[in-house]
């Protein structure tokens, strides 16, 4: 069954505003809870500025355990959660929670790899000079780390825009949706062509706005 182009660009454009929308407050809420997590997780560990085996333990395993399930079977399995915090299992605002929630443990990840790449001898000159605890994370690693931490936040985006579409197809909107309802189930091979199109324009401009902030936060224009 062919699409009706009328019908169909209409639609297309709003999907895409929804996954924009999507993919943008995800972000942002994942950056706010899984920067800090990230910290956490990399202060509490081992030989490091606020060593705590409890707590590294506890975090590493709740991440290591969300973090290997695959993204469509996690978004279904927190069906019971959404509905009772959210209200309903369907449309954007449903799809933001398991995605924040995915994103954050990424998010996590990213920031604890990064900040453990920092060359040793830039924290032992900070000790050197007198800084604290706090100034160690905040005002050493974390800068240092951050033209890293641009490039992973980068990869984190294009995931969660891979995330919309996937959440699409359990009625979130988004150009997931589309592809399911017009190009899949209408057996439309055009529609289908389309979404992928914009899905791979998004990832494409996504990854070079952030290669471009990396290369200018590092001084390599």
């Amino acid at each position: 069954m062919k699409t009706d182009l009328t019908e169909f660009y209409p639609v297309l454009i709003q999907e895409t505003i929804n996954t924009l929308i999507m993919v943008s407050i995800t972000l942002v809420l994942a950056v706010l809870i899984g920067l800090p997590l990230g910290i956490i997780l990399y202060a509490t560990g081992r030989g490091h500025v606020l060593e705590n085996k409890a707590v590294n333990v506890i975090l590493n395993f709740f991440i290591n355990t969300i973090r290997p399930i695959p993204f469509i079977i996690f978004l279904v399995a927190l069906i019971p959660i959404t509905r009772f915090l959210v209200g309903t299992t369907i449309g954007i605002w449903a799809a933001i929670f398991p995605m924040t929630l995915a994103a954050s443990l990424s998010i996590a990840r990213v920031v604890e790899n990064n900040i453990i790449s920092v060359d040793k001898g830039v924290i032992e000159a900070a000790e050197a000079m007198g800084s604290s605890k706090f100034d160690i994370l905040f005002k050493v690693l974390v800068p240092e780390a951050a033209g890293s931490l641009i490039l992973g936040l980068t990869f984190t985006t294009v995931s969660l825009i891979e995330f919309s579409a996937v959440a699409g197809l359990v009625g979130a909107g988004g150009i997931g949706y589309l592809a399911f309802t017009y190009g899949y189930q209408r057996f439309d091979v055009a529609v289908m062509f389309v979404t992928v199109l914009i899905l791979i324009i998004l990832v494409q401009i996504t990854q070079f706005i952030g290669n471009k902030i990396a290369n200018i936060y590092t001084g390599r224009l």
